[in-house]
């Protein structure tokens, strides 16, 4: 019993046997074989929860993917350099320029003194080759560049350049519309009479349209309306234009080719468009609009009676008609 008190005061342990140390064998045992089986629970539960081919976790996988996907950086294009670039421009620029030339506006150079002080020698106008498309023709006062008509120019000689490069050059940017070409002939002068105008000019002047008197500003100063080469007058024939330049003691113009088909005046087909617009060089930059005199009253007093007087033998031919009718509608009143 005393050793029982003592060993139970001092708090040491029972004495062990063989039987005790059995038992605590078999209850660590147990314990250790608790603990694993609720760790292998719990590691079954989150296993099986996590290892289920469910919806939710395919798309939560999918989204995760494609987060990470899109978050990878994306490779830069390779731009192309500016020099493999520079020809395709070029090309279109070209191609533009040629339809702008071909159906639009081209432009000219002058080749002399003849309409000055309208226009230098080397002025670039811009010619209007749009209208012409829908069947506009040339009016009085108009400055118009035309094709010679045959013989204008027989003794005129080409301007090219001696050097090879730069008449390469001059030819393909007059291709293009770019710059005047040296090779054509053509002139430029300004519209007086069209079709079924008479036209005439004594002595000193001044010039007479279907007998209208012109008051023409813009003839060279000191020259007169005729110049040195009195005219006419000239019927001018349908789908022609008599043409005059504005610096008449120096220009080669209808008055010089009556002796020529036509009688001195130039083909509507062969007119290329109206200048409207002298664009270099900037100090010269000016409109070339049509003078007022052309707008005077009885100069086309021919075209402007035509249709009263088709209207009135319309209206002859219309009577016995709107007499019949007027009768039928009384006979069927009366009835």
């Amino acid at each position: 019993m005393g050793d029982l008190v003592i060993g139970a005061r001092s708090g040491a342990g029972e004495p062990e046997g063989p039987g005790r140390r059995a038992d605590r064998s078999t209850e660590s045992a147990a314990s250790s074989a608790s603990v694993e089986d609720a760790a292998a629970q719990t590691a079954d539960g989150q296993g099986g929860a996590g290892s289920e081919d469910s919806p939710g976790s395919q798309h939560a996988e999918a989204e995760s993917a494609d987060g990470s996907e899109s978050e990878a950086p994306s490779k830069p294009r390779k731009q192309r350099s500016f020099w493999k670039e520079l020809p395709i421009l070029v090309g279109i620029a070209l191609i533009l320029a040629l339809v702008i030339k071909t159906f639009f506006v081209q432009a000219f150079s002058i080749p002399s003194e003849s309409m000055q002080n309208t226009l230098q020698v080397g002025d670039r106008v811009l010619v209007d080759k749009l209208t012409p498309w829908f069947g506009a023709e040339p009016e009085r006062g108009e400055v118009v560049v035309f094709h010679d008509p045959g013989g204008w120019l027989s003794d005129e000689p080409t301007q090219q350049s001696s050097n090879s490069f730069l008449r390469g050059v001059q030819d393909v940017l007059s291709f293009v519309g770019l710059m005047p070409s040296a090779n054509e002939k053509d002139l430029i002068k300004r519209v007086i009479a069209v079709g079924g105008d008479t036209v005439e000019c004594e002595g000193e002047g001044p010039v007479k349209v279907n007998g209208v008197a012109l008051n023409e500003p813009y003839v060279y100063q000191g020259n007169t309306p005729c110049g040195d080469h009195p005219f006419g007058p000239v019927k001018v024939p349908k789908d022609r234009i008599w043409v005059m330049g504005d610096h008449r003691a120096n220009s080669l113009d209808s008055r010089f080719h009556m002796d020529q088909p036509g009688g001195g005046t130039v083909p509507v087909d062969n007119v290329i468009g109206r200048a409207f617009v002298v664009a270099w060089p900037v100090g010269h930059w000016s409109t070339l609009p049509v003078p007022d005199t052309f707008d005077q009253k009885g100069l086309a007093a021919a075209a402007p009676m035509a249709p009263p007087v088709a209207g009135a033998v319309g209206a002859v031919a219309l009577l016995p008609l709107v007499r019949r009718v007027r009768g039928r509608v009384e006979s069927r009143k009366e009835s």
